[in-house]
């Protein structure tokens, strides 16, 4: 399988999720190949100090998500797998219900259809019935839906690194291993 991961980033809140695993996977030998929803484009702008082009210079490669006919839309792209961070309600939808109109719901499809591992960060609150059931049906469908919830039990106070963390764990189950301080447990801690 090559080293490859694809990052989908739409227009979600919450675009240092998808910038952060961009830097992170530069860090390794993984080829990172990026697609930008046009929301996406729009929302890094309000939320972050990049550009759309600035941030397509971090990935190796970037497609545009009118492109459904780039590389990744193809089984025969072999990848790690696709992360898709953050993931809108919209495009969770879309995913849930083999819609795949534009390249990121497209590799997405693709992905879950090559039984390659596909992680989706889902940004919203609270959460309706609809949300949860479309959660359910990529759980079904063989895709990880993991919200980016920060972890508290190391006691971090760096909110850079609680991001960082959580990235990296979700690379983690994309098989991308990323440096990170796992946790190692509580001592001497037992439960009567």
């Amino acid at each position: 399988m090559a080293d490859r991961v694809i990052i989908g980033m739409t227009g979600a809140t919450g675009q240092i999720y998808g910038i952060r695993a961009l830097n992170l996977l530069r860090e390794t030998e993984y080829e990172s190949h990026v697609i930008l929803s046009e929301s996406a484009r729009i929302t890094i702008k309000q939320e972050t100090e990049y550009t759309p082009a600035e941030l397509e210079q971090i990935a190796d490669e970037t497609y545009s998500v009118k492109n459904i006919g780039a590389p990744t839309a193809s089984g025969s792209f072999a990848t790690k797998g696709m992360l898709i961070s953050p993931c809108s309600m919209k495009t969770l939808s879309n995913i849930a219900h083999g819609n795949a109109g534009d390249l990121i719901t497209r590799s997405a499809d693709v992905t879950l259809k090559e039984r390659n591992p596909l992680v989706v960060m889902p940004r919203e609150k609270p959460l309706n019935r609809i949300h949860l059931e479309n959660m359910l049906k990529v759980t079904d469908a063989g895709g990880i839906i993991m919200p980016p919830f920060p972890s508290f039990y190391q006691h971090e106070t760096d909110f850079d690194k609680m991001i960082s963390r959580t990235v990296a764990r979700a690379l983690s189950l994309v098989d991308v291993s990323v440096e990170f301080e796992e946790w190692s447990g509580l001592e001497n801690e037992v439960v009567q």
